[in-house]
């Protein structure tokens, strides 16, 4: 034991990573407490709806970031949010009903993680975001067995 209290060269190393860890966590906690607590940004209803871009620019926009990216604007897929479910709407159902505007190449109904019941919403990719706005524009509002859908573009989280 002759120099180091017993401990390997790699546990050593690893004590004092940490320590290094812990000091930098200490130090970042104390700048944030200098600056204070931050102001929250107030959004009001009118900044929201001239924040949002229609359906129309929202396609559009993606088909420009695609030219720009050297992709083939017309491959690109469009994931579609659909809500207002029935309980008995399959995976297999939301792709017929969505297939008759153009190529879909994913569907999903959401289910509950623990009683695996349906939670009333999914989402369809469609193969080109070029049908998209086609489908939203004839199935938003439309019924699928006795509840009536709603449809748009997904938004991340």
């Amino acid at each position: 034991m002759a120099g180091g209290g017993g401990f390997s060269p790699g546990k050593r190393n690893r004590e004092l990573e940490q320590q290094r860890k812990q000091q930098e966590k200490a130090q970042r906690r104390a700048i944030r407490r200098e600056r204070g607590p931050s102001e929250p940004q107030v959004v009001t209803a009118d900044m929201v709806q001239r924040g949002l871009p229609t359906i129309e620019e929202a396609m559009r926009n993606l088909e420009t970031r695609a030219r720009g990216g050297g992709a083939s604007a017309a491959t690109i897929p469009a994931r579609l949010f659909v809500s207002g479910l029935a309980d008995d709407v399959t995976e297999h159902d939301l792709r017929e009903v969505f297939g008759a505007h153009g190529p879909v190449a994913d569907a999903i109904v959401m289910v509950d993680r623990s009683t695996r019941a349906p939670r009333g919403f999914g989402f369809v990719t469609m193969a080109n975001r070029r049908d998209a706005p086609k489908a939203i524009e004839l199935l938003d509002g439309s019924e699928l067995k006795g509840r009536r859908l709603i449809v748009n573009v997904a938004t991340e989280r």
